[in-house]
């Protein structure tokens, strides 16, 4: 997975994504790799991912 940054001068390159879990009527998603997990947040149009890892 590649999670690209608002700025547009950043990227992050992640290990294999091994799940994906939403939330029920929300549009947040967890991500999980190897050895990070995010939380996704679909605010409009466009996808963001917040800035943090998800402490393992």
């Amino acid at each position: 997975m590649v999670i690209e940054f608002a700025d547009g001068l950043h990227e992050y390159v992640t290990t294999p994504v091994k799940r994906v879990l939403q939330l029920c009527g929300q549009d947040t998603y967890y991500l999980q790799t190897a050895n990070s997990r995010y939380r996704l947040e679909v605010r409009s149009a466009e996808s963001s991912v917040v800035d943090q890892p998800v402490a393992n």
